[in-house]
């Protein structure tokens, strides 16, 4: 199972859009999760979300995860699938896929992340079992530095944990070359 978490105001049908895009998906079960905290996009008036705000942080990361594993296990009932949940997440929505993948119920096989540092109360936890991690970033992404990506390589090596990079040409964005990047990461987590 494929798990998504989508983007400041974006929302999971276009996250779902984005994890279609990946090449070689045939085999994974796509989940793409709503961010619990919805709102109306100014221009469109279409419904996008927010996973959180600085405020009452630690109350709706816990909040949040509840609610991550509550739809991974509804899905795992209604679908059959493996054993292999890999979390992905984009922007806002990697801090999601970092904290269900290490600290929800289901223990991840991996977790991709795009555009997104790592959240700092995961930084600090002495006790985490980091599983492999894909770390990608645009060249030109003003949200997500080549400063903080070393930063988080970094902290991951001390980690152990098994990590691949991919940086490419573009912006705060999806791109063909994270794409490939995440279909032969997800090959080689399937069990």
């Amino acid at each position: 199972m494929l798990v998504g978490f989508h983007g400041y105001g974006e929302n999971p049908k276009h996250h779902l859009d984005e994890l279609l895009s990946i090449p070689g998906l045939e085999n994974w079960l796509l989940v793409s999760v709503s961010a619990l905290h919805r709102f109306y996009e100014r221009k469109t008036g279409t419904v996008v979300g927010s996973w959180m705000t600085s405020e009452d942080r630690e109350h709706l990361i816990l909040d949040n995860l509840r609610y991550v594993d509550t739809v991974v296990d509804s899905v795992s009932r209604t679908h059959s699938t493996s054993a292999t949940v890999v979390y992905s997440g984009f922007s806002q929505g990697s801090a999601m896929a970092y904290r269900a993948g290490l600290r929800g119920r289901i223990p991840a096989a991996g977790i991709i992340a795009l555009g997104s540092d790592i959240p700092p109360e995961l930084q600090t936890s002495e006790h985490a079992d980091w599983p492999k991690v894909l770390l990608g970033r645009g060249t030109t992404d003003p949200w997500y530095t080549e400063e903080q990506m070393d930063r988080d390589v970094t902290f991951l090596r001390s980690a152990s944990a098994s990590l691949d990079t991919v940086v490419f040409e573009g912006g705060h964005e999806w791109h063909d070359d994270f794409r490939k990047a995440a279909a032969r990461f997800l090959r080689t987590t399937q069990t």
